[in-house]
This record gives C-alpha cells, structure tokens and sequence, in this order.
C-alpha cells in the first residue's frame, strides 16, 4: 500500500518527528514544508511553535558589518565630454 503525499498546495497539517539533537529538540520538516535559504525565524504563540522564512539581510546591513578600507584612491581625470553635433 502506497502513502499518499499532499501536493505543496495542499498540505496543511501533518504529523512529525522530534528528535534529540544534543541538548536541544529538532524536528524534521517534511519536504513539502521546507523554508528557503539557510535560517528561519521560531515564535512562540501560546502552545504553538511558529517557524517562518528568515528575511533577507538587506545589502545596507551587510555593507553596514564590513571595515572600512584605509586605501588612498588615485585621482582620476573626468574631463568634460566633446561637443556632439546632432
């Protein structure tokens, strides 16, 4: 007898596996619930655990965690453009 898997659009609920992992609990996250990219956000809200996509780090915030560089830049000429007859 074969399982039925619910189509991504479909599935709502679903049973799962916690685990030990180390000194936390984990829970193995079945593939028609997986989140993108490497994080996500866990809330509590009452008795229910609340797992969601990471946002983004905006390019502002990753420039905003990088040194800034102690370089001289050389000086570069920026004439004006020649006169274009049209």
């Amino acid at each position: 007898m074969s399982q039925h898997m619910p189509s991504p659009e479909t599935a709502t609920a679903r049973r799962v596996k916690l685990f030990k992992n180390g000194r936390n609990q984990a829970v193995r996250i079945p593939r028609e619930f997986e989140l993108p990219g490497p994080d996500a956000i866990m809330r509590k809200e009452g008795e229910r655990l609340v797992i969601e996509p990471a946002p983004r780090e905006s390019i502002l915030a990753l420039l905003a965690t990088w040194e800034p560089l102690e370089e001289e830049f050389p000086t570069i000429e920026d004439p004006p453009p020649e006169p274009v007859d049209l």
